[in-house]
């Protein structure tokens, strides 16, 4: 009888197989293939020494400059046409996995984490409340239908979200199809209902018509990195967002792995973002909380000024 292959041993054979060889890995892989082989490893040895991580405000909300971000946690990685990517995700991501990582966050200083609004992730945050007494707080990602505006955002309204905000894409689409008001009506259900309230975008153009139609989001959502990723060339949304007082949580800040942690944080910050949203490998976690709390003290006096 054959032997089943362990989680460890799968993911494994997913990227030699997918990637032929070592050297073939997308670049934000390579270090999950490490990580892989090195069967001694404890990602908890792996926390920081030094002072607690920074924080800023969202309204009332006291949130950490580093934010977990849950895109690979549901299995998205826009790794482009690897499609494999989703899959090995979905295999390293167990549910205990996620519980774990959320864990080691909340131990390295980092206590809010966006994540999507279905059922896997509610479910996730109620048994890490129950099973671990997590205490993190949910930015809900929610996604508005144009016939039904409010549904999703309920199910973060009833599940403990502290804040919720619409979906990029579907903030991008609402404006490209000229539905743009349904963003300031998202805007202010939420409100209605206690919750901070934010808009997401790629699209520059997204936080350009909600400063001028004036639907005061308590935060925006907007992209920024280097590589061109979802996003613009950084210095002209470093322009526009120097006029914007609202708190900034700047997200694909690494270019979907397609920049070095420290490049990405370090632009996102110096650019003017208050806060950054970086889904995170449990082994990556200490080194990103390290670069974020050196990356934001260096970065205390800057062009834009801090508005969290």
């Amino acid at each position: 009888m054959t032997n089943r292959p362990s989680r460890r041993q799968f993911m494994e054979r997913s990227l030699l197989v997918s990637g032929g060889l070592t050297a073939g890995l997308a670049f934000e892989h390579r270090p999950l293939l490490a990580y892989l082989r090195n069967e001694t490893r404890t990602p908890q040895a792996g926390l920081p020494a030094g002072g607690p991580l920074q924080m800023g405000k969202i309204g009332n909300l006291s949130v950490s400059r580093l934010i977990c971000g849950g895109n690979l946690f549901s299995g998205f990685a826009h790794s482009g046409d690897l499609l494999y990517v989703s899959s090995l995700l979905k295999h390293y991501f167990a549910p205990e996995k996620i519980l774990d990582t959320l864990e080691l966050c909340e131990k390295g200083g980092i206590n809010t984490a966006i994540l999507r609004t279905d059922d896997h992730m509610v479910g996730i945050l109620k048994r890490y409340r129950k099973e671990r007494g997590g205490r993190i707080q949910w930015i809900a990602q929610t996604y508005p239908k144009v016939d039904n505006l409010r549904e999703n955002i309920r199910i973060a309204i009833d599940n403990g979200a502290v804040g919720a905000y619409i979906m990029g894409g579907i903030g991008d689409t609402f404006l490209k199809e000229g539905r743009t008001e349904l963003i300031g009506e998202v805007v202010s259900f939420i409100k209605r209902n206690g919750l901070v309230a934010g808009i997401g975008s790629h699209s520059l153009d997204v936080p350009k018509a909600s400063e001028k139609l004036g639907f005061e989001p308590d935060f925006y959502v907007k992209t920024l990195n280097s590589v061109g990723y979802e996003s613009q060339d950084p210095a002209e949304i470093a322009a526009f967002m120097k006029t914007v007082q609202k708190p900034w949580i700047a997200f694909k800040v690494l270019g979907a792995g397609r920049m070095k942690p420290g490049e990405g944080l370090d632009l996102a910050f110096r650019t003017g973002a208050d806060f950054v949203n970086v889904g995170m490998y449990d082994f990556q976690v200490g080194e990103d909380i390290s670069l974020v709390r050196e990356i934001v003290a260096a970065h205390a006096r800057r062009e834009r000024p801090w508005r969290a």
